[in-house]
């Protein structure tokens, strides 16, 4: 089992550098890079370090989870950015047992792959597609086909889905390129019972989907009561 630490952070929504990095996901992705340490000389420093996170803009101040392998450079990041805590996610991860039911939360970028799958039939809402799609060519998937790409992403992932609510989520760039065009973020929240542990200790760990380095992919698990 990876270690994981998970950082839940309380974002300033007054400091400059926040308010820049909500509107720009990648300029997010190198702020909380800093809080890996990794070295420059490191191929893929993402990977390495573990690092996956979640943005949640539907309360009172943002909030910021994330996730990584070892403890967070909190005070790399820039003075008065938010306030954080830190948990290790070990303990947690080994009250995991087959069976269990549990309450999931992740905000994922439905994707595909033209000729690997299947044509996406649905667009974004009011966003008609206007240019034919390529084999070879990734494209954002939305309403019943990111919802059939979640439910075989959460059964790889060990879990049975009891229930699920989605709904699409903002991804803000200050730069529209070929690279993140398909970075369509949806949030999955809902019910499920665990059908393989080992499978979804992989997936918290390591995330699940395209667009990591830019919010998607951290699943999180709390037993229901």
């Amino acid at each position: 089992m990876q270690p994981a630490r998970l950082t839940r952070m309380r974002l300033n929504p007054f400091h400059p550098g926040v308010r820049r990095d909500l509107h720009d996901y990648v300029g997010l992705h190198k702020t909380l890079m800093r809080l890996a340490g990794m070295p420059d000389s490191c191929p893929h420093p993402r990977r390495e370090a573990g690092l996956l996170f979640r943005l949640e803009t539907d309360h009172p101040t943002p909030l910021l989870y994330v996730q990584t392998k070892q403890p967070p450079l909190l005070d790399a990041l820039p003075a008065g950015y938010g306030q954080a805590r830190t948990l290790h996610l070990t303990p947690h991860l080994h009250t995991l047992q087959t069976g269990m039911r549990v309450h999931y939360r992740i905000t994922a970028c439905p994707s595909a792959r033209i000729g690997n799958n299947p044509p996406p039939r649905h667009t974004a809402p009011g966003r008609p597609r206007t240019t034919p799609l390529h084999r070879g060519q990734v494209t954002g998937l939305y309403g019943p086909d990111a919802l059939a790409w979640w439910q075989r992403r959460a059964t790889q992932a060990g879990l049975h889905l009891d229930d699920v609510s989605m709904q699409p989520q903002p991804f803000h760039c200050r730069r529209d390129t070929p690279t993140n065009r398909h970075h369509t973020l949806t949030r999955f929240e809902g019910t499920a019972t665990i059908t393989d542990t080992p499978a979804l200790t992989d997936a918290i760990t390591t995330g699940i989907g395209r667009g990591q380095a830019y919010g998607a992919g951290l699943l999180s698990i709390a037993p229901t009561t």
